[in-house]
């Protein structure tokens, strides 16, 4: 198992941009991948964006692509989600999760057993 800690949420106004980490414990972390995901008040789980263990590879929810960034850096054991162009429809409990068993990504749940505490964006219109 690994544990995963989520930080830089916060409240920011529509259009503005926002970084969240995802800080892991253990030294095998950079042999995982790790997805964001994120749920809104009422709402299913959903996907945001993954990145293979060597960052080499990324993907993200179309509704997602060209607004945030997934990297890593694995000399910190840290994941990172930069978001520009916020709206208020991506107000929501930001996740992060990996799995030792996953080094390639995926955008199902399921694909992750490890997950972290989450940490709230709210964006303001």
């Amino acid at each position: 198992q690994v544990q995963l800690v989520e930080s830089g949420g916060g409240l920011v106004q529509a259009g503005g941009s926002l970084r969240l980490s995802c800080a892991a414990s253990g030294r095998t972390f950079n042999r995982y991948a790790v997805g964001w995901f994120r749920q809104a008040l009422g709402k299913e789980r959903e996907f945001v964006a993954a990145i293979s263990w060597t960052g080499g590879s990324t993907h993200y929810a179309d509704s997602m692509k060209g607004r945030f960034t997934i990297s890593r850096d694995n000399a910190k054991n840290t994941v990172y989600l930069e978001m520009i162009s916020l709206k208020p429809e991506d107000t929501a409990v930001y996740y992060c999760a990996a799995d030792p068993s996953n080094r390639y990504g995926g955008s199902r749940s399921t694909d992750y057993g490890s997950w972290g505490q989450g940490t709230q964006v709210t964006v303001s219109s």
